[in-house]
Formats: C-alpha cells, structure tokens, sequence
C-alpha cells in the first residue's frame, strides 16, 4: 500500500506512518530497521546513545534495508557536537532535531543533502524553524508522552495552528496517535504524516525492559501524569516517581526540593533496569488505546488498514 502526500514525497517512503525516536527503545537498529522496512520512517534515538553504538546503529539500519530512516538528535545532550560529526560522517538521510535551535545544524546537513526535519510545540517555534531553512517540521501535543509542550494544547488544536501558520511547510503531527484512525485525523487536520512513539514502545522490537512493557500494557488513557515543569517537562505514567513528583509540585515545594526528586528518577532506570517504581516511565495518553503487543512491520501494516478503513467510512458530502 501506498499513502502518497508531502511529507513521503519528501521522505521517499511509501506510508505516512513516523516511528518516535525515543531514548533507549529505539536506541537500536532493530525498531528502526524493521518500520522502514514497512514502508514508514523508522527513528534511531540517538539521545542516550555513545558515539560507537551509534554508528553500530547507523550501519545496522543501512545493512538491513536500502529505504529511508532518520536519526533523531536532541541538541542538549552532553557531546552534541561529536554526534554532529558522526552523523555528516555517516551522511544520515534524515536528521530530526529536538531540543534546541536549527542554527546549530541546519548549514552543514544541508550540504550533504540530509532532510532536516525540526521537532516544535508550537506556531512562533514553526515560523522560526521554517526561516532557518529546516525541510518539515514535527508539531508535538500535549497528549505525548516524554516532553510534551510546556502549555499542553491537544494535538487538534496546536496541529491546526501550525499547519496555518506554514502552510507550505511538511508537517508531521505527534501526540495521541495509536491507529489507522489517528492518522486519518493527522492528514485531515493538514499534516502529512503522524508520528507514533507508544504505540511502537509496544513493539517486539523495542528495547524495553518487559516490566514497563506490562505497565504500558495495563495503562488506561488516564494513567499518566505530566511532572518536573521547568526542569525538562516529561509526561509519565504514575508510579512512586510520579506521584512524589506531582505532590511536591502541588503542595509548592521548593525549585532545590523539585529539582531533586526529578533527578532521582531517571528513564534509563525504567526501560533498561526495570524499575518501574521510582523510574521515569515516559508514556503518552495513547497508551490506553494499545492492548498487544505486535511486530513493528504488523503494527506499520495495520495502521495503513485501518487508515483506508476509516477514510473509506467516512459519510460523503453531498450537494443540495
């Protein structure tokens, strides 16, 4: 099957279907792998990643397929500028850069011809993004889980803002998203894809302890708390963490107090130790939409299904 809109037309992949880079669950080569092999975009997160597993990665993606993946750079990570190096060593087909200004990136991918894509949470970031030259843009909504935007608008809301604001820009929407019927609503809002991190967290291929695997399993839509504003905002699923996190947050504790608690907790504790107690179990709202776990090829074939399925069910406008 093939959805053809701007942004696979940019991307040169058959699906409008974006695989999350998220830090550790595809700090990998197989999750990456196995969606760009479907036909979508798969994501290394280079996040969590040391130079040399990084490039292991790069070249595990590259041995298995000759399709499209990106590498997904936070820009405040320790080292950035050596994983920069790397990446216009490897000539990576796809950058998506979070966390930082396109400045810092944007003159030396282009030079080789690397798609730049430039993760925002809302219209002004979009604007800015788009006068520095980036190629697409990924809008995130507050239903996503790791960092959603600071004011939590919903991904209808903020996706129609930006999409109005560039209007000529590809634009891939992120937040809330678990099926075929999420990315019906992606392209109608005027995105060209949907990017889907929990729903691919519950992958075979995903790198995560199976502790957090049954906690996301057994999550409901309500299940997840947002926590550690003003430190690097993160959404969670509520455990000990999170609800000493929200408690000292509601009861006004003190910037030192906050800053504490939230560095006690980390997301490598949860997906890579299996501490699903006092880890970060980052988590989007979707994850109450997701019950199995799936191939990632199943889960890219089964949204493109249920994508024809729902855009074939919708009622048909009719003159009068």
């Amino acid at each position: 099957m093939r959805i053809e809109t701007p942004v696979t037309r940019l991307l040169g992949i058959d699906l409008p279907i974006i695989q999350a880079g998220m830090s550790w669950a595809s700090s990998n080569a197989a999750l990456p792998l196995a969606v760009s092999r479907a036909g979508g975009l798969g994501v290394i997160a280079a996040g969590p990643m040391y130079r040399d597993d990084l490039a292991a990665a790069i070249d595990g993606v590259r041995a298995g397929t000759e399709r499209t993946f990106a590498v997904n750079l936070p820009l405040y990570r320790k080292g950035v500028d050596e994983i920069i190096d790397l990446l216009i060593e490897k000539r990576v087909p796809v950058l998506i850069a979070s966390q930082g200004g396109p400045k810092k990136y944007i003159e030396r991918f282009k030079a080789i011809g690397t798609v730049c894509l430039h993760v925002v949470a809302g219209a002004e970031h979009a604007r800015k993004a788009a006068d520095a030259g980036v190629d697409g843009l990924i809008a995130v909504g507050g239903e996503a889980g790791g960092h959603p935007p600071p004011e939590l608008v919903s991904t209808l809301v903020l996706g129609r803002a930006v999409a109005k604001a560039v209007p000529d820009m590809p634009l891939i929407l992120a937040g809330g998203f678990a099926d075929g019927r999420g990315l019906a609503a992606a392209l109608a809002l005027g995105a060209g894809a949907a990017q889907f991190g929990t729903r691919f967290m519950l992958s075979n291929e995903a790198r995560l302890h199976d502790a957090y695997r049954q906690r996301l399993l057994g999550a409901s839509i309500t299940d997840t708390l947002v926590v550690g504003r003003g430190l690097g905002m993160i959404r969670v699923l509520r455990n000990r963490f999170a609800e000493d996190m929200h408690k000292a947050e509601d009861g006004g504790a003190d910037d030192e107090t906050r800053r504490a608690l939230f560095a006690a907790g980390t997301l490598k504790a949860a997906a890579f130790d299996g501490d699903i107690d006092r880890g970060k179990l980052e988590a989007g709202q979707s994850v109450g939409l997701v019950g199995d776990i799936l191939p990632a090829a199943g889960i890219v074939r089964s949204i493109a299904r249920e994508y024809a399925a729902a855009v074939a069910s919708l009622p048909q406008a009719v003159e009068r």
